[in-house]
């Protein structure tokens, strides 16, 4: 099985992380400035240092297509419940239709990530 071409679903996957990577600690840092730093690490180093061969350039330690949907769900999760915790409405409803967008052009890599016969593209 082939990469599937996801450029929408890269495009829509990354803001969704810059949504988490900013409102994550953003939320976090009412409480403590140790628990925004913790949760910048864990939204950016895991995903960068845990990957799927195949799906990135560049793996540092390789890990099954499962660990690597976790951690886009885990990216996901963060962006839609920061964005609640600490936006406006109109915008935490806004980042819900991204997060939403984003589970739905994510099916075919999904699919991809967890197919045994997987070959990067």
């Amino acid at each position: 099985m082939e990469r599937p071409d996801d450029r929408i679903a890269s495009v829509l996957r990354f803001a969704s992380e810059l949504v988490a990577w900013v409102a994550t600690p953003w939320a976090l840092s009412t409480y403590s400035w140790l628990y925004a730093v913790l949760a910048v690490v864990v939204l950016i180093g895991l995903p960068t240092v845990f990957s799927t061969p195949g799906d990135k350039t560049q793996v540092i330690i390789p890990v099954s297509g499962t660990v690597t949907i976790l951690l886009v769900l885990l990216q996901l999760a963060a962006a839609a419940s920061s964005a609640w915790w600490v936006w406006p409405t109109y915008a935490a409803v806004l980042v819900s239709l991204l997060v939403a967008f984003t589970l739905v052009t994510e099916r075919q890599r999904w699919r991809w990530l967890l197919s045994r016969d997987r070959h990067s593209g």
